[in-house]
C-alpha cells in the first residue's frame, strides 16, 4: 500500500459521522519547501499544529482541503484517475 492509499483510507474514515475523525498523519513527516505543505499528510504546519485543539467539525475541514491538495476524489477517495 502506498502512503497516498494510506491517506485515502484515512479520508473515507474522516467522512464518516459514526467514526472520530483520524489524524491525517502517515508518519512521513517531511515538509515541501515549494508547497509548505507535509508531504505526507498534506497539511500545512499551522494546521498540524492546531490539530490536538480542534473539534470534529474542524479537522473535517481540515481532511476536505487535504483531499483536494493530494488529488484525491472526494466521492470515491481514492488517487484522481484511478479506480477503487
Amino acid at each position: 500500500m502506498t502512503p497516498i492509499d494510506t491517506l485515502g483510507q484515512l479520508a473515507e474514515l474522516a467522512q464518516s459521522p459514526t467514526h472520530a475523525v483520524p489524524s491525517p498523519c502517515i508518519s512521513v513527516c517531511r515538509m515541501d519547501a515549494d508547497t509548505s505543505l507535509c508531504q505526507g499528510c498534506y497539511r500545512t504546519i499551522e494546521e498540524i499544529i492546531v490539530w490536538g485543539r480542534q473539534n470534529d467539525q474542524q479537522r473535517r475541514q481540515v481532511w476536505q482541503q487535504i483531499v483536494l491538495r493530494a488529488g484525491l476524489t472526494p466521492a470515491r477517495i481514492s488517487p484522481a484517475g484511478s479506480r477503487p
